[in-house]
């Protein structure tokens, strides 16, 4: 039985690509399915000037691809308004408070405020400090702060951000928004391990050879360079996303699945984390960037449009990540994410030791591998030791697999409706805390610390290719393989 929330939502860049794709769809989405009633209202800010009318346009359009009732969607739209200010200026914080009182007042909502940053991240603290002098703030109900990554662009700047906005809000208001914790095959990551004996009694240095985490992606740098070039994707993906995933992977299990004691798994990994020196860095990472391919369309990352002829950005990051934990002792996390690669595919391979059983011929029993699929179609594969049909008695490897069907994708909510549904309901299971995101921001910066000094090999790899051959050195080393070839 679905139970509707009452809650005021104000969205910080109303007027942007993000809220116009993601966030107004994600919301209708919550009404359509009852969540969001009578009681809830939506105010829009950004700089632009637009009347109300003008901004429900907006909304109406954004929203066109998933109205199948039109008298519905009217009624949703209802709850919208908007205000235009300039979020530097303290003064014009009035004009907001004004609208988001008369909001509250006129969808009878008593308290419960949510703050959506769609906005630059250099605003980020400065919006949070005016919501609370301004006397923006509920003093019913509660005051709920979600913000979009970058959290900060190193430790110490993610810290002074940290800072800014503790200023305004305790930690357990903070929603820290990483899309990818939003993702089906995210979450199913800890229903896959804690819900299955089998996985959850072997999921240790016992049993386990090491784990691996790949996102890649077929595009390159596209329009992108001038962010892309002072971010790469030790900062783009590896620092947020895969980390955050390498948290369901790396936590031992919670004491009950709450936020507050998932969060406290998490971070115990997290602290356990191993940050490197410069040699570490050399041993255990491989920094990249993509060439020329086999046709005109791929051409070097240091041809695209905007990027400097000189520039040492890493197109490509592949690395081995260590815990200081008796669950993971000896067993490496490999991570890699590379932009021009074979295939774009999002996934998660734990690779099982091999069987030690002699079945008396020369055939010896493979590793076994738990895939869980997370991008562009969910799904789970599990290989597994058989025997072969050869009258000798060998073994071979057999797939037990399943994909998600089509009906529960279209069924399934998107991340962006997942995050905003848990900070209505106060979950922050699914979000980054404080503490994850300084120990990833220090262990990235140790990195970047040796890249900045160009104190370790750039290679090069061939677009259309999973990366140079030093990815693949770096696994055989320890006598593995990337399970992904693409």
């Amino acid at each position: 039985m679905v139970s509707e929330i009452k809650t005021l939502v104000t969205f910080f860049g109303a007027t942007g690509d993000l809220a116009k794709r993601k966030l107004y769809p994600s919301v209708f989405n919550l009404f359509k399915k009852g969540y969001l009633q009578e009681h809830f209202a939506i105010v829009g800010t950004a700089r632009q000037e637009l009347t109300d009318d003008e901004f429900k346009q907006l909304v109406r359009e954004s929203i066109a691809d998933f109205t199948e009732d039109k008298a519905q969607a009217e009624a949703f739209i209802t709850h919208f308004s908007y205000r235009a200010h300039d979020v530097t200026d303290a003064a014009s914080y009035d004009i907001l408070k004004s609208a988001i009182e008369e909001a509250s007042e006129k969808f009878a909502i008593d308290g419960n405020r949510i703050f959506y940053m769609s906005v630059a991240p250099r605003f980020f603290g400065t919006i949070a400090k005016y919501l609370k002098s301004e006397g923006l703030l509920a003093t019913t109900g509660y005051n709920r702060l979600m913000i979009e990554k970058p959290f900060g662009t190193s430790y110490a700047t993610a810290e002074e951000l940290q800072s800014d906005l503790e200023n305004a809000f305790d930690d357990d208001q903070l929603f820290r928004i990483d899309h990818y914790l939003g993702k089906e095959m995210v979450q199913n990551i800890a229903a896959l391990r804690f819900g299955n004996p089998i996985f959850d009694a072997a999921w240790n240095k016992d049993y386990i050879k090491n784990v691996q985490v790949t996102l890649s992606e077929v595009l390159g740098v596209e329009e992108r360079a001038g962010y892309y070039d002072t971010a790469g994707a030790l900062l783009d993906m590896i620092q947020n996303h895969t980390m955050q995933i390498v948290g369901w992977l790396a936590m031992e299990k919670p004491d009950s699945f709450t936020d507050k004691d998932i969060r406290a798994a998490k971070n115990a990994a997290f602290n356990a984390l191993k940050i490197y020196n410069e040699e570490e860095v050399n041993k255990y990472f491989v920094r990249a960037q993509y060439g020329a391919g086999d046709t005109a369309d791929f051409k070097p990352y240091l041809e695209e449009m905007d990027v400097p002829a000189d520039s040492k950005n890493n197109t490509f990051i592949a690395g081995e990540l260590q815990f200081d934990l008796p669950r993971w002792e000896g067993v490496p996390f490999y991570v890699r994410s590379g932009k021009r690669l074979a295939a774009k595919q999002t996934r998660v391979d734990i690779v099982f030791k091999a069987g030690t059983f002699n079945f008396g011929t020369t055939q010896a029993a493979q590793e076994a591998v738990l895939s869980i699929l997370i991008d562009p179609k969910g799904g789970v594969d599990f290989k597994i030791n058989s025997k072969s049909v050869e009258d000798d008695f060998n073994t071979r490897t057999i797939d037990l697999g399943w994909t998600i069907s089509d009906e529960d994708k279209q069924n399934t909510p998107e991340p962006y409706e997942r995050m905003i549904h848990d900070t209505m309901n106060g979950d922050g299971s699914n979000f980054a805390d404080w503490n994850g995101v300084a120990i990833a921001w220090k262990f990235v910066d140790a990195i970047s610390a040796v890249y900045a000094a160009d104190n370790a090999p750039l290679e090069t790899y061939k677009s259309g290719s999973m990366g140079p051959k030093a990815a693949d050195k770096l696994l055989a080393n320890n006598g593995d393989a990337w399970v992904f070839k693409g």
